[in-house]
Order: C-alpha cells, then structure tokens, then sequence
C-alpha cells in the first residue's frame, strides 16, 4: 500500500506545536499538541503528558506532580496568545498572578501517555497601541472526562525593545548566576535526584536559600537573565514539602509575582503555616519579595 494511502487511512497523527509558541527550545519539554476555538474568546487546547519524565512525573513513575498541569496551563496560554490574539513571536511574557487547584486524585500515571484538555477562556486582553499587552484567562484542565485542575491566570507581554529597557542591560550573556550551595536532602522535598533541589539549608528551618542552577534542562531549557516563574513556584512546593511532611503533598498554588528575581543576587525563602492544610510561601531578594505564594496540601 503507498505511504500516502497509509497515512489518509490513518485515524489520527499527534505531533506537538510548534516548541517557538510555548517559549520552549526542547520539543520534550514542548507537552502540547493542537487547539481549536470552541466560542468567542474561548479554546480547546489538546496535550500529551509523558509517563515519564525527570521533574514532572513522581520518581517512582506513578503520579503527574501538579507542577506538570501548571506548565501545561502556562504553555496554553502562552499559544493562545500567540496564534488567536497576534501577540508576535520574540516578545516576553511576565507573569503577574497564578492560581490553580489540582485533583491529585485524578494524575495517576496510566498505561498510556495521558492526553488532558485544558479549556481556554481568555476573559480579559489588554491593548497598547494596537497590540495586546496582557491578559487574564481561566484554564479547566479535563482528562478522562475528569476534572484534573482549574486555573486563573495573568500576565502581561512586552516587545524585545521594551524587555531590554526594562532590564537595564541584564541578559543572559551579562548576568550570571551565583554558585548554587548544597541543596536540601532530595528525599526531604519530595525529588529523587539532587541536581532537581532548589532548596539549600539556612539558618533556620523554615527559611532556605534558592538554588538556581542555570543548566537545569527543564528551569533554565532556554539561557534567560532572570530566575523563571517555574522555578519560583518549584521552591514553593519543596519549601512546603520541608516545612510541613506530615500534611500531604502540595497540591494547589496561588501565586503573586511582584518582580524579577535576579540571578547574580541571593533569593531567600520562608515558610509559615497556619497550623491547618495551607503554607505560607515568601521569596525575598535584598529588601523586596518577589514572590508570594500560598500553597494548599492534600493528604497522601
């Protein structure tokens, strides 16, 4: 039978979008595969989930981390962005709030790669100058039928001329990370490798120093002048891991970025509880927080 004879009668061909609309230089960190406009302002973003993966799947290959639905949300975002609001290819984006509640009830590794949905309602873009400049969107993330996740998210996109501005100079190739101290025992935050600990130990124990180590292939899968979001939202969910073992695994994450974490500075972070299900997240670098997150546990 001819290739293209094969090929028409072929039900389905999942092949991921291209890596350039998610930000990403790897195609493995690249977890999309296509979307369709369901209504106005509204999509169908399709996904594939690996069973496994080095940060993203528990280190026995039994569960997705919940982290995995907020990269998958963020690249959803970020695509949508990109191929329905004409924001151009090269500007950055910054985000500004995320918030999502996972079902880890519902992230059991299966025989297959899972394939979520994630529904995609933009409910708010912001213009300047004839271009889009931001947005705020709601993510509803389905798999199986089941509600894996919901999510509220906002960020904001500038030009490559504006991002240099308001960088001050700082790029990839000025700016360099400080030495990443020992790290945390990897058991003690949920990791099986040493080299995925972002923790390093401080002068108490609800306070730790950010490891950024600049060849992590999935933190840094791209060279950037700045500590990434994902990275931030990593510390918060090993700082609630360390700060509180007993109460489960992080499962839900609302989270404010207040500035840009520099790589040539340390960022501290602390921990607080409420002495029930919620931990308390601070990451603060001289005199400011960056990053403010509260992270909500479920019992194991």
């Amino acid at each position: 039978m001819p290739q293209s004879r094969q090929l028409a009668e072929t039900p389905t061909l999942t092949a991921t979008v291209p890596r350039q609309l998610v930000h990403r230089a790897a195609v493995a960190e690249t977890f999309l595969t296509g979307w369709r406009r369901t209504e106005t302002d509204r999509f169908a973003v399709s996904a594939q989930w690996p069973r496994a993966h080095g940060l993203h799947v528990s280190p026995d290959r039994s569960a997705y981390e919940p982290l995995l639905v907020v990269e998958t949300v963020r690249q959803s975002g970020t695509l949508i962005a990109h191929t329905e609001y004409d924001v151009p290819l090269g500007h950055h984006f910054v985000l500004q709030e995320f918030e999502v509640d996972t079902f880890p009830q519902h992230l059991a590794v299966g025989p297959i790669p899972a394939e979520p949905v994630v529904d995609v309602h933009f409910v708010e873009v912001r213009h300047r100058a004839g271009r889009p400049a931001g947005a705020r969107y709601t993510a509803e993330v389905l798999l199986d039928g089941a509600r894996v996740a919901t999510a509220r998210v906002a960020f904001t996109c500038v030009a490559e001329s504006v991002y240099r501005r308001l960088r001050g100079g700082r790029t990839p190739a000025t700016v360099s990370a400080l030495p990443a101290p020992p790290g945390l025992p990897p058991q003690a935050v949920g990791r099986a490798l040493p080299g995925d600990v972002v923790l390093a130990p401080a002068d108490r124990n609800d306070r730790w120093r950010l490891r950024i180590d600049t060849a992590h292939p999935v933190f840094f899968d791209h060279p950037l002048d700045h500590a990434p979001g994902m990275l931030l939202l990593e510390s918060a969910r090993q700082a609630a891991r360390a700060r509180a073992p007993e109460a489960g695994t992080p499962a839900s994450f609302r989270s404010v970025f207040h500035r840009y974490a520099e790589l040539d500075e340390p960022v501290w972070i602390e921990a607080s509880d409420d002495g029930g299900t919620n931990i308390r997240i601070v990451a603060a670098q001289g005199e400011s927080a960056v990053f403010e997150c509260l992270v909500g546990m479920a019992k194991e």
